[in-house]
């Protein structure tokens, strides 16, 4: 564990907070439950972010790729390599602002400041993108979006910390957890309505997102950081990137399973509208379609067992049984993909992994907020806990295109790639088991 190089309370303060001019001191454990106003506008903020985010990531990068480059196999070599580069600075910009955030002393606010100057710099690189001539410039603008998008998102997680009481963690983390899987669904329909429209492609989502979390800004009870902390040095700099998973071995093996589970499902996700027409045989519009119906179904389902198993979770407290059996679930859904050849084998999928995923999201968060290492630090560590995120998205295309490629003439390798995939699903699955804080 990297110990915190600062203090933000007074040497002086109770040792349980309380409310000061109705907001919490900063690291101070919330004790009430937020209202249905915050967690209404916290949810709406995480769609919003997800709409503009992962558009790209799912169909509109795809389709921008598609209309600069002929052969199939160029194209899904551009597309990782885009992603990949992308994911890179997901990685170093996840953990960097969420410890900035932690320091910041801004009359705003620690988390304002970051949650609005991140959405709207990645709004101006999707701009960007929709108008970019070259792979290299759309990896350019894909960079720079993916730092604001994870500026913004990193001072965003660490609200959860922030503001949450550890009753309301499973039932809100399954809410937002929804209302980021909706925020697919939406950005997957706007793909399949915007396909010849470059500009709206990535616009109309950026917007979106823009909306969203400047309204949950807004709405923030985001306390001023009124101790001024340590000079930012390169150690503490460098501190930003690492937990010491040795000293803190629940948040370790927490760490581990959701990189596992993340390079799964990128794994798949980042070559879904290339599966569809190179190994379904459907157009790019067609496949757009697809995949928009498929994600219907997948977050139908993810909706009704993400809710179930958030209520389940917070009044029975356990976590990781539910974690576990969900990522092995995962894993099954994609093994059978393996071997899908036809549109409605995949949105059988779709509903398989939806239900996986929809029990994963809901229980997962609570389980990293109990196991964090220190509630001053929660920008920190929920960073560095986040590089479980950025890091297989960055893997994800790299990887997949070498899988790919292996044996591949015309048709790239597809089974290998999902078995792949598979595999890993089930090692995030026994990855969380040894966790001993949370049952």
């Amino acid at each position: 564990m990297t110990i915190p190089t600062h203090t933000t309370l007074p040497a002086e303060a109770p040792a349980r907070p309380r409310v000061v001019q109705g907001r919490l001191r900063c690291g101070e454990p919330p004790t009430e439950p937020r209202s249905p106003l915050f967690v209404g506008a916290l949810g709406f903020a995480q769609f919003g972010l997800f709409v503009a985010l992962l558009g790209p990531v799912i169909v509109s990068m795809a389709l921008k790729v598609n209309t600069l480059l002929a052969s199939p196999t160029e194209r899904t070599s551009a597309l990782g390599v885009v992603l990949g580069v992308g994911a890179v600075a997901a990685f170093a910009g996840n953990a960097l602002f969420g410890r900035l955030s932690d320091r910041t002393t801004s009359r705003f606010g620690r988390r304002r400041p970051w949650i609005v100057g991140g959405v709207l710099v990645m709004a101006a690189a999707l701009w960007f993108i929709a108008g970019a001539g070259s792979v290299p410039a759309l990896a350019a603008g894909w960079f720079v979006a993916q730092l604001g998008a994870n500026a913004c998102f990193a001072a965003f997680t660490a609200t959860l910390a922030d503001q949450l009481p550890q009753r309301q963690y499973a039932k809100v983390s399954a809410m937002v957890g929804i209302m980021q899987n909706v925020g697919v669904l939406a950005a997957s329909q706007i793909a399949s309505r915007l396909t010849d429209n470059m500009l709206g492609l990535f616009l109309v989502p950026a917007a979106i997102g823009v909306v969203g979390m400047v309204a949950y800004a807004v709405v923030l009870p985001d306390p001023v950081l009124a101790q001024r902390p340590a000079r930012l040095d390169l150690r503490t700099l460098a501190g930003a990137f690492w937990v010491n998973p040795l000293r803190h071995r629940d948040f370790g093996f927490a760490w581990w399973s959701r990189f596992l589970i993340i390079l799964s499902s990128f794994l798949f996700t980042t070559f879904r509208l290339n599966f569809l027409v190179d190994r379904i045989g459907l157009k790019d519009a067609a496949a757009a379609q697809a995949i928009a119906t498929g994600i219907l179904v997948y977050t139908v389902v993810l909706v009704l067992a993400g809710w179930a198993a958030g209520v389940v979770s917070d009044r029975t407290g356990r976590r990781k049984t539910l974690v576990a059996a969900s990522t092995g679930l995962f894993g099954v859904g994609v093994a059978v993909l393996a071997h899908t050849h036809t549109v409605t084998g995949f949105y059988v999928v779709e509903a398989v992994m939806g239900l996986a995923y929809g029990i994963y999201m809901s229980v997962d968060m609570a389980l990293v907020l109990q196991v964090l290492p220190n509630p001053q630090d929660s920008g920190k560590d929920l960073g560095v806990f986040n590089m479980a995120n950025a890091i297989p998205q960055s893997a994800a295309p790299f990887l997949g295109s070498l899988l790919l490629g292996v044996g591949a003439a015309a048709q790239p390798s597809y089974t290998l790639l999902l078995w792949t995939a598979a595999v890993v699903a089930v090692a995030g699955a026994l990855v969380i088991l040894p966790v001993k804080k949370v049952k």
